[in-house]
C-alpha cells in the first residue's frame, strides 16, 4: 500500500470513528496502519477557550450544550483512547472572556501561590504545553505570571520580550518561546521509539495597542513570522523531530507583511514547522469558511500543505490533527497527516442543540468552588432599570442597551475632566453592540428585563474588561468615525425591494453609535471604508444631516469621545481614535463605570434618544436579520418602518425595513 493510498484508508476510518448521532467509536486511525519503524502522533488542540470551563451561559444564567472545556475534555479522553500516542495543546486567550475569568480578576485576586479554575482544569486534563493569547494581557503582567504559574505545563511564546536584542534569538522573552517535549512513541509493531517534538508560541503583535496600559514600558512585541524564521532553526539545531507552532493568530493573507495580526499561513510556510495550530478568530479549520484562501487547502486540511486545525472557540470544537511518522535512521519525518475540528454539539434542523458528549466529571469538580462563586458574584443586584435593556435592533436604531453604555462613558469623563484643559469642551461618548448575533448565532443578544439589574447584566451589556479613554478629535473625524462605523452596512439600490442589510464580514463591535451627535446614513451611498477600516472610496458620503446641539457640525470644531482602550489605541482602524489623539487613560473599567452610574442613579432609565437614523429612500427596503425574541421588543422600536418576514434557516427572525 502507498502511502496515499494509506491515507485514504485511514481519512475513511478516522471519520468511521464518529457514528450516527456523534458517538464516538474506539479506531485507531494511522495506528492501524502503521508498520514496524512508524508511528502514528494525534495532536489534540483547544483554542480561545476564554474561561469556559463549565457548559454555563453566566450571562444569561442557565446550563448551556455548546460550550465548556468540561466537554471537550470527553473528546480529549476519547480521541486519546483511539490513538496510541497524543499530544495536548492549547493555543491561548484562556484566562479572560467570561464572568468567571472576571470575577477571579476583580473579585477573588490571583496572588502568588493562588490557582486559576482555567489552569486547575488544565491540570486536570494533562495539559502538555501551551501559548498566549492577546486576551492573556487584559488583567495585567502580574495577574498572568500569577496565574500561569500554577500550570504543570509549559507555556510558551516567542514574540513577546521583556528586553529586546539585535534579533529575536538575542530577546529576553517573557516566557521561553518554545519548548522540547522528550516523549516516547510505541511504533507499528509494539517498540517504543524516543521523540524529541518542539512547540513554539505565537501572539498578534497587535497586544502592544490593546492593551498599551499594561504593556508599554514593560515588553515589546515582535512579528510573528520574523520570529518564527529566526527560532525555528535553533529547534532543529536543538534536535526537535517535528516542530508545532501553536499560532494565536488567524487563518488571513499568503503574503507576509510585517505585524500581521492573522499570520497562520506565511507562519506555516516557515521551513522546519511540521504542523500549525491557529485560532484566534474564533472559527473552525478545516471548514468551508477558507475555501479559496491562497495557500489553504480545505479538503486536505493543510495551509502550504502542512496540517493545521483551529478549534472553534469557547470550547466548542477540538483540534485534531494526526501525523504518520516514521523512522529514518535516528530521526523522523512526516509520511502523511490528516486534519478536523470535533464539535462538542450540533445544531439540528429544528434549531434545537443537541450535545455530543457529556461533561467530565474530574474538570467539574476540579473547578465547582470558583463556578459556584462566579455564580453569586453575577446575581449581586446593583440598581433597577425602567424599561427593558436589549440589542435585537442595535445595528438598525438608536438603542437602550448601547445607549446606557454611552450615557454612563460620559458622566465618568465629565467628572473625570473637571479642572483640566479639556473640561470645557464638548463630550460625545461611542459604543458598540458586543452581543449582536452574527457568528455568536440567533441566541447572541443582550435581553435585560425591566426591574433588577445584576452584575451579570452588566457583564452582557459589556463584554470585555476594556477600561474607559477619551480622545479630543475634530468635527471631521467624528464624521470619518461615523463613516468607517457605517461600513457595515451593503450600498443599496434605491427603488429595489428586499436587498441584504448587512455586511456578514463587519463584526459588530466595530459598529460605533457616537451619542451627542445627531446623524443620517444614507444607504444608496458606497462605503467610504472597507471592513478593514481601508479607505474605499474617498467621495462617499454616507453621513448626512450631522449636526450638535441643533447646528451643522463644524469640522474643525473640537470634541472629547469617550470610549475604550481598545477603539482609542487604534483598534478597528477608526479615524481619529489610532492612538494619538489620546487625552484621558481611565484607572476604571467600563463595566466599573457602568454598574458606579446604575447604582449612583438607583433607578435608570434607558430610553434611547433617535439621535442617528436611515436617510429616506422611497421605494426601497432592506431585510434585517436578529433573534426570534425581538418579536416581543418590535413595537417600541422608534424611527423605523418594520415589517415581520419570517425565520431563516440558520434560526433567525427577518424583519423588513422600509426605507
Amino acid at each position: 500500500m502507498t502511502v496515499s493510498q494509506q491515507s485514504s484508508v485511514t481519512r475513511r476510518a478516522f471519520l468511521a470513528g464518529t457514528a450516527a448521532g456523534g458517538a464516538l467509536i474506539a479506531v485507531h486511525p494511522y495506528s492501524a496502519f502503521a508498520a514496524p519503524g512508524q508511528a502514528h502522533l494525534r495532536l489534540l488542540e483547544t483554542t480561545d477557550l476564554h474561561v469556559h470551563v463549565h457548559p454555563y451561559d453566566y450571562y444569561a444564567d442557565k446550563p448551556v450544550d455548546t460550550v465548556g472545556l468540561a466537554r471537550t475534555a470527553s473528546i480529549v479522553n476519547d480521541i486519546r483512547a483511539e490513538a496510541t500516542n497524543s499530544l495536548l495543546l492549547d493555543n491561548g486567550d484562556f484566562l479572560q472572556g467570561n464572568p468567571l475569568g472576571d470575577y477571579i480578576a476583580y473579585e477573588r485576586g490571583m496572588k502568588a501561590g493562588d490557582m486559576h479554575p482555567v489552569i486547575t482544569a488544565m491540570n486536570t486534563l494533562g495539559y502538555d504545553a501551551a501559548t498566549i493569547g492577546n486576551h492573556e494581557f487584559n488583567y495585567g503582567l502580574d495577574f498572568l505570571m500569577n496565574a500561569t504559574a500554577g500550570a504543570d505545563f509549559p507555556v510558551v511564546l516567542a514574540n513577546i520580550a521583556t528586553k529586546s536584542g539585535a534579533g529575536p534569538r538575542d530577546d529576553t522573552t517573557l516566557f521561553k518561546p518554545y519548548v522540547i517535549l522528550d516523549r516516547s512513541v510505541t511504533d507499528g509493531g509494539g517498540t517504543a521509539h524516543p521523540i524529541r517534538v518542539g512547540v513554539i508560541g505565537f501572539t498578534p503583535p497587535q497586544v502592544m495597542n490593546w492593551d498599551r496600559k499594561n504593556l508599554e514600558g514593560n515588553v515589546q512585541a515582535r512579528d510573528i513570522v520574523a520570529t518564527a524564521e529566526a527560532w525555528v532553526p535553533e529547534m532543529k539545531e536543538a534536535g526537535c523531530d517535528i516542530i508545532i507552532a501553536l499560532s494565536h493568530s488567524g487563518i488571513g493573507a499568503a503574503q507576509a507583511t510585517d505585524g500581521m495580526e492573522n499570520a497562520s499561513v506565511p507562519v506555516a510556510a516557515v521551513d522546519g514547522i511540521d504542523a500549525v495550530m491557529t485560532g484566534h478568530s474564533h472559527l473552525v479549520f478545516p471548514s468551508p469558511t477558507y475555501d479559496g484562501y491562497a495557500a489553504v487547502d480545505v479538503a486536505k486540511g493543510t495551509i502550504h500543505g502542512k496540517p493545521a486545525a483551529m478549534g472553534g472557540f469557547w470550547g466548542s470544537h477540538l483540534g485534531v490533527i494526526d501525523l504518520l511518522l516514521e523512522r529514518d535512521g535516528t530521526a523522523w519525518r512526516v509520511l502523511s497527516t490528516t486534519s478536523e475540528a470535533r464539535p462538542i454539539s450540533q445544531r439540528n434542523e429544528d434549531r434545537s442543540i443537541t450535545a455530543l458528549v457529556e461533561s467530565d466529571a474530574a474538570v467539574l469538580a476540579a473547578t465547582q468552588k470558583d463556578h459556584d462563586d462566579t455564580l453569586a458574584y453575577v446575581r449581586r443586584a446593583v440598581g433597577k432599570t425602567s424599561a427593558p435593556l436589549h440589542s435585537y435592533f442595535a445595528l438598525v436604531a438608536d438603542d437602550p442597551s448601547v445607549q446606557i453604555v454611552s450615557i454612563a462613558q460620559t458622566w465618568y469623563i465629565a467628572q473625570m475632566l473637571q479642572g483640566t484643559d479639556h473640561a470645557d469642551l464638548p463630550i460625545l461618548s461611542a459604543a458598540a453592540p458586543f452581543k449582536a448575533g452574527g457568528r455568536g448565532g440567533p441566541e447572541y443578544y443582550t435581553d435585560v428585563p425591566a426591574g433588577d439589574v445584576a452584575i451579570k447584566n452588566v457583564a452582557d451589556l459589556y463584554l470585555y474588561p476594556n477600561t474607559v479613554r477619551a480622545v479630543k478629535i475634530t468635527g471631521a473625524e467624528v464624521k470619518d468615525w461615523l463613516e468607517r462605523s457605517a461600513g457595515i452596512f451593503n450600498q443599496v439600490t434605491p427603488g429595489k425591494a428586499d436587498q441584504p442589510l448587512l455586511n456578514p464580514e463587519f463584526p459588530s463591535y466595530n459598529f460605533d453609535v457616537i451619542d451627542g451627535v445627531s446623524y443620517r446614513i444614507d444607504l444608496s451611498q458606497p462605503s467610504k471604508y472597507d471592513a478593514k477600516g481601508e479607505l474605499a472610496n474617498p467621495g462617499a458620503n454616507r453621513i448626512t444631516d450631522l449636526t450638535y446641539d441643533g447646528a451643522p457640525v463644524d469640522p474643525a470644531r473640537e470634541f472629547i469621545v469617550a470610549t475604550n482602550n481598545y477603539r482609542a489605541s487604534g483598534g478597528g482602524s477608526f479615524p481619529g481614535a489610532l492612538g494619538d489623539t489620546i487625552v484621558f487613560e481611565a484607572p476604571d473599567t467600563n463595566r466599573d463605570v457602568i454598574v458606579r452610574y446604575i447604582v449612583e442613579q438607583g433607578t435608570i432609565n434607558p430610553s434611547a434618544d433617535s439621535n442617528w437614523s436611515f436617510a429616506p429612500l422611497p421605494g426601497t427596503s432592506v431585510l434585517f436579520e436578529t433573534g426570534p425574541k425581538a418579536r416581543d421588543y418590535a413595537a417600541g422600536v422608534s424611527g423605523l418602518t418594520l415589517e415581520d418576514a419570517g425565520d431563516t434557516a440558520e434560526g433567525y427572525a427577518r424583519f423588513r425595513i422600509l426605507l
